[in-house]
């Protein structure tokens, strides 16, 4: 059964997409004030939100993403990008009848919200992107460009076998680096980081649907190194450049502000990411490696920073915060910190979105 924290209820919304699990917190005497939806991340449901939802002192509602939590599991068409992912958030918002919101994103999806930035721009007052999916997608340079045409080393090709297996099996132990607790404490937050939530992020992750339509999705072979790439189906191929490109938020109209937060520590989503392929390589965990001009470690931090200095330029606005001592994910590692920016920021642009 799933954990729900006190003062917050879970219900079911049925869409024309999907039937999707939401939970949601009223605030009495606030129900009328612009509301914050919240859009988890790959391999986690809206639970990971719980606390700081009880901490935020307006609306809030967190949709699962279908395969994941308590919604609908349906198959994930890569070759749209995370497009299935953002059609499905925006018909859960108009089911709703909240026309205007607060968007926060974590990892996968901070991708989510962009394609909606892109597809449903009136939905979104303003936009927290923590950890986001660099937004050229997977398997690119700097500028965007592909390593390889077919963004070798990147999909559902690149999942750990055994990670999937444990996730399938329910496994809640920390008996194997590859046991979904161990992999939340080693890359999910800082070295040391630990709460008495353990057990609810754990579940959170275990809500995660597997398969060649969901988790991890399918691969083919390459002829470049590592000798994989993206298939067309489930989660991680949406991510790959060869199916997702977000940059083009840098040319819309609306031009909500963005926070862009992120953790000094955090693995997963980094300049050199020990979840990237080239990295592994360049490392010598993968060999054969072909050096760093045919396969360089890709710059995450640094991609989405361009883009982002690139979406000013144009009439937008973001603000870029460090969280020093955090991980992948700081609205847990340091709640009180997390809640003060956000608020400072939603506060800041709950009026007109800016034009670009």
């Amino acid at each position: 059964m799933t954990t729900i924290l006190a003062g917050i209820e879970q219900s079911s919304v049925r869409t024309e997409r999907l039937a999707a699990s939401v939970v949601r917190r009223e605030v009495a005497g606030r129900e009328d004030e612009r509301p914050v939806v919240l859009i988890h991340g790959n391999v986690s449901s809206s639970l990971f939100f719980q606390p700081l939802m009880l901490a935020l002192p307006r609306p809030s509602i967190a949709i699962d993403l279908r395969g994941y939590g308590d919604s609908e599991t349906l198959p994930v068409d890569a070759t749209r990008g995370l497009r299935d992912f953002a059609d499905d958030v925006a018909s859960v918002m108009d089911a709703l009848g909240i026309a205007d919101a607060h968007l926060l994103s974590w990892s996968m999806g901070g991708g989510v919200v962009m394609q909606l930035m892109l597809d449903r721009p009136d939905l979104i007052r303003s936009v927290t992107l923590m950890a986001p999916v660099p937004p050229h997608g997977f398997g690119t340079r700097l500028d965007g460009s592909r390593c390889t045409p077919d963004a070798a080393g990147t999909g559902g090709g690149g999942a750990n076998p055994d990670f999937v297996a444990r996730l399938e099996a329910g496994d809640a132990t920390d008996e194997a680096p590859t046991s979904p607790r161990s992999v939340f404490r080693s890359s999910y937050v800082a070295p040391g980081f630990a709460d008495e939530h353990e057990d609810l992020w754990v579940e959170s992750m275990l809500s995660t649907k597997t398969g060649l339509d969901n988790q991890p999705g399918d691969g083919v072979a390459s002829e470049s190194w590592p000798g994989f790439a993206p298939g067309t189906r489930g989660i991680l191929n949406t991510m790959s450049a060869v199916h997702l490109d977000l940059s083009g938020i840098v040319g819309i109209e609306r031009k909500p502000a963005i926070l862009w937060v992120r953790g000094a520590h955090d693995p997963i989503v980094s300049d050199e990411s020990f979840f990237d392929f080239n990295t592994l390589g360049k490392h010598g965990v993968v060999p054969g490696w072909p050096g760093e001009e045919a396969a360089p470690p890709q710059p995450m931090i640094a991609q989405t920073r361009r883009v982002l200095d690139e979406y000013a330029a144009a009439g937008g606005s973001y603000e870029e915060v460090v969280f020093e001592t955090a991980g992948h994910s700081p609205h847990i590692e340091e709640p009180e910190r997390f809640r003060e920016a956000f608020l400072r920021h939603i506060e800041a642009h709950d009026g007109t979105v800016a034009a670009g």
